[in-house]
């Protein structure tokens, strides 16, 4: 194999997964438990952040999950997953925009952390609720997040809104919904996630 997953299946491994499979590339997974493997000296000598997911191809490592995701839309460009010219703008725009307002602002309001009206304009964020309008336009402007066609963007985007709905961290509206739905019935998104799932059920048992 040149490409390989390193991931948990109760972790944000699941979008590198999900992009994956939508690649369509044959590629290896290495499973980690949080305890020991993800510490271990061999993985920090790929990710010394001692997170997953990370991926390997051709001997090169890509972490953060929004740079696998351009990553591998761009490596595999007959999947057509990366931007037309008239898509790029949205999609570093959008990409970029979840990976740090949206991300920021969701795991400071899990953490109890909410900005005074000054700090709003220091923190890249501003506010909780400003991050959220934005990306409530953004979902509902066109069926996806550039425009008509579903691209690596929708990926990362899609993960951020699936995961908040799901651990109720991102507010219910309409816009994100309907956004998800859009998502879920991906053949891709069906197949990592049945791959995740029977990997956290093999576990359990």
């Amino acid at each position: 194999m040149t490409l390989t997953l390193y991931t948990n299946p109760m972790s944000r491994g699941r979008i590198a997964r999900w992009i994956l499979e939508e690649i369509g590339a044959d590629y290896e997974t290495i499973v980690l438990d949080y305890a020991s493997a993800m510490k271990a000296e061999s993985y920090l000598l790929i990710n010394p952040m001692g997170k997953v997911p990370a991926i390997v191809h051709h001997g090169k490592t890509v972490t953060e999950c929004a740079a696998i995701c351009a990553y591998l839309a761009e490596a595999f460009p007959d999947a057509g997953l990366a931007p037309s010219d008239d898509e790029r703008a949205d999609y570093y725009r959008w990409l970029f925009y979840a990976a740090g307002p949206v991300e920021a602002a969701i795991t400071n309001r899990s953490l109890g952390v909410v900005p005074t009206e000054t700090q709003q304009r220091m923190v890249g964020y501003g506010s909780f609720d400003a991050v959220m309008d934005v990306l409530e336009r953004a979902v509902s402007a066109h069926p996806f997040i550039t425009g008509d066609r579903f691209t690596a963007a929708d990926v990362y985007v899609g993960s951020q809104i699936l995961f908040g709905l799901q651990f109720g961290s991102l507010p219910k509206q309409a816009a994100f919904t309907d956004y998800a739905a859009r998502l879920t019935i991906r053949p891709g998104y069906l197949r990592a996630a049945a791959l995740d799932d029977a990997l956290i059920a093999a576990a359990a048992a």
